[in-house]
């Protein structure tokens, strides 16, 4: 299972996230947790996935897509805590997640304007298959 935390409203934004994580993970069980975080709100964004997260199943995949760096060198990060996954930038939102383990993204082939899309999709896809 992978949800969505993002701060894109409705819009086909989020259909371009699912249809990678699809592509590459055709069973996939894609949940959106939510697309109403207030716009580059990185705090709201934190406590979102911080008070929904342990009510979805152990293994479940959190990809959060809140970026006002995306472009920029901020790291996008693999963390691990209580069973669950969480894959995201290094810009705070997952600051209240008590992180087990911790691995840095190191794919580069993305637009600088769309890691959601090109980074994190790819890789929550992979990690769950």
């Amino acid at each position: 299972m992978i949800t969505l935390t993002t701060d894109f409203g409705v819009s086909e934004y989020v259909g371009a996230m699912k249809g990678v994580i699809l592509s590459l993970n055709h069973s996939a069980l894609i949940v959106d947790a939510t697309h109403n975080i207030r716009p580059f709100d990185i705090r709201h964004a934190a406590y979102a996935v911080y008070s929904t997260f342990s009510f979805f199943p152990k293994e479940t995949v959190h990809v959060v897509v809140v970026d006002p760096g995306v472009g920029t060198e901020r790291k996008g990060l693999i963390m691990e805590s209580a069973g669950h996954f969480f894959v995201g930038p290094d810009n705070g939102v997952f600051s209240l997640i008590d992180a087990e383990r911790v691995f840095e993204i190191t794919e580069r082939k993305a637009s600088s304007t769309f890691h959601g899309r090109d980074v994190f999709a790819p890789v929550a896809a992979k990690i769950d298959m």
